[in-house]
């Protein structure tokens, strides 16, 4: 394992390579100057192989990839040289590469909402492409278009083929943009971030789907990712990309467990490993239910008893039987996306809310903050009762309940410098206004390790990371008792990810606030809670320590939501894949 500027090492095998890249640059020319993206890259994809590229935001892996097919944006430059099966794509005719791309070369991209057309069925998109390439007629591309749906086992393809992509979960668009990719059976397979936003089930199905396809139509893959155990489950080759360079490459075996490159590393290591962070001596004996006033009996899930992990500390939140109900339109009935759900947080508590999208964790999130109405059941906020609670009963709570939300890029304020944005809460809540106002953003900026002088910045001018750090400030402006995060790292890089789930558990030990916090990710559920709840199709199916729940599930669906965490090591990652199978065949048997 080398720097970038060795050749790419060589394959175990001795077919010749579907792709051969050459000294490939990529700049991109802004202001008046070439910046550059991609400096002098170099590597082979062989059939049947999977090349990952790795590396952080801005490394440069997505636009060298990009760059392999012609999608760069006007302003960007490509070098060097990329062949496919001998043939030259860098400088290629634009009327040239339209017949490639799509028939010879695929891409499935990390966004499927983007990248299919919102205005046209899916089956319609992957008849099109199946006409644009070959000469075959409606009836027949129809025909190919059910079977390329069922091949990547979209649920009823002879209903799905006529519906739009919006119509569709996120990893059913997935699945019906892998089927168009692979539509005419590709040589080169380039899949960016596929699996980015899925849920850890839905990301395993995905991966198994790639697997086998790789087998069934012999291309080469070119993962592109951030995700080190997505890498551990899928890559045989490995090629780790920073600041544009390639800074180490080698199998997965080598990258995994003897990585040279001090960047590899430090990308290994902040790496959320499940199983990892609830070794932590505990009793075996559940604790004692507390019994003085404001506290709560000890509670039963799964036939096991369970309580609060801080059973000497006061309530927070007190959830008993609640139904949350999303109203249906004219004379459809309403959805019930939350029933009879309980749930305790103790002071100074972390409580882990995990499940699939469309699970209800969210919809509890927040129904806690007071953004949706309960529809039956207690629910009581640090002593308010929020059932049916009108909007002035809830002032008050406003100033003790925080919340994070996934994507702050959103949520912030775009005409507001972020400074503005942390002390809007201190002005409304606090009439806080002039130097104690600025004294006060200033040391919730110190906190969340932003530098002072970013106040004056606007959030498009923010890394997603810094941005994340702007929202937690916000929400701890006003030194909540109960903070709700949902999703807050989600769409981060893992070393970005990383540094704020650290900066998270010490403003959470500085503060003492109680906390749900609302994730997919149990790797990263488990490093920050103290107790584990799971969700499944709107109930709550299993609560325990975060060292139970991971090491002794009891819910068979708790068991096959571990089952489906990737982790990043491949020997490991295996046995995993392996047992998952097992446990699924036998749950369908």
């Amino acid at each position: 394992m080398t720097e970038a500027t060795t050749s790419p090492e060589p394959s175990t095998g001795q077919r010749e390579p579907v792709l051969q890249v050459r000294d490939l640059s990529v700049d991109f020319y802004v202001d008046g100057q070439w910046y550059p993206a991609a400096v002098d890259v170099t590597y082979d994809v062989r059939p049947g192989e999977v090349l990952a590229i790795v590396g952080e935001s801005g490394s440069g892996k997505t636009q060298s990839s990009m760059s392999l097919v012609g999608l760069l944006p006007p302003n960007g430059r490509v070098t060097g040289s990329a062949k496919l099966d001998g043939r030259e794509l860098i400088g290629m005719s634009a009327g040239t590469m339209r017949r490639i791309r799509g028939k010879e070369v695929a891409v499935i991209f990390q966004e499927p909402m983007t990248a299919l057309n919102p205005v046209y069925k899916i089956g319609f998109q992957i008849e099109e492409t199946l006409r644009a390439h070959f000469n075959i007629g409606p009836h027949k591309a129809r025909e190919r278009a059910l079977e390329l749906l069922r091949l990547v086992e979209i649920p009823e393809p002879e209903r799905r083929i006529d519906s739009y992509p919006h119509e569709l979960s996120g990893g059913q668009r997935q699945r019906a943009m892998i089927a168009q990719a692979l539509a005419c059976d590709p040589r080169l397979l380039i899949a960016d971030e596929p699996t980015t936003a899925l849920d850890v089930t839905v990301q395993a199905e995905i991966l198994k789907l790639m697997r086998d396809l790789r087998t069934r139509i012999d291309s080469g893959i070119i993962l592109i990712t951030h995700d080190m155990g997505v890498v551990a489950d899928m890559a045989d080759y490995i090629m780790v990309m920073k600041d544009g360079r390639v800074v180490e490459r080698g199998t997965a075996d080598d990258i995994f467990k003897r990585p040279q490159h001090a960047y590899t590393k430090r990308l290994l290591e902040a790496v959320p490993h499940l199983g990892s962070h609830a070794g932590q001596e505990e009793s075996s004996t559940p604790p004692a239910a507390p019994t003085a006033e404001g506290q709560t009996p000890a509670k039963v899930y799964s036939g096991e008893l369970q309580a609060p992990a801080t059973p000497g500390e006061p309530l927070v939140l007190t959830a008993r039987g609640i139904d949350i109900v999303y109203p249906g339109k004219r004379k459809n009935e309403g959805f019930k996306a939350v029933e009879n759900a309980d749930l305790d947080i103790a002071k100074g508590e972390v409580v882990g809310l995990v499940g699939e999208s469309g699970s209800g964790k969210t919809t509890i999130g927040r129904a806690v903050v007071g953004l949706l109405p309960v529809a039956s059941g207690t629910l009581e906020i640090d002593g308010v009762n929020m059932v049916g609670a009108s909007r002035k009963d809830l002032q008050p709570l406003r100033s003790r309940v925080g919340i994070v939300f996934q994507d702050p890029g959103s949520s912030l304020n775009p005409r507001l410098p972020i400074g503005e944005s942390i002390g809007e809460p201190l002005f409304l809540h606090r009439r806080l206004r002039g130097s104690a106002l600025n004294t006060r953003v200033e040391a919730l900026l110190d906190q969340v390790e932003l530098p002072r002088h970013m106040r004056n910045r606007y959030p498009h001018e923010l890394s997603g990371g810094q941005r994340q750090r702007v929202g937690i400030a916000r929400a701890l402006s006003l030194e909540p008792t109960l903070l709700v995060a949902d999703e807050p790292t989600s769409a981060l890089d893992v070393s970005v990810q990383a540094k704020v789930l650290e900066l998270f558990q010490a403003l959470q030990r500085e503060h003492g606030f109680a906390c749900l916090f609302i994730s997919h990710d149990l790797a990263v559920v488990e490093m920050l809670s103290d107790r584990i709840a799971v969700m499944h199709h709107g109930k709550i199916v299993e609560v325990g320590t975060a060292k139970q729940v991971v090491e002794n599930p009891r819910d068979d669906y708790t068991r096959q939501l571990l089952a489906a965490v990737p982790v990043p090591d491949p020997d490991e990652q295996r046995v995993r894949r392996e047992t998952r199978d097992r446990l699924l065949s036998g749950l369908t048997d």
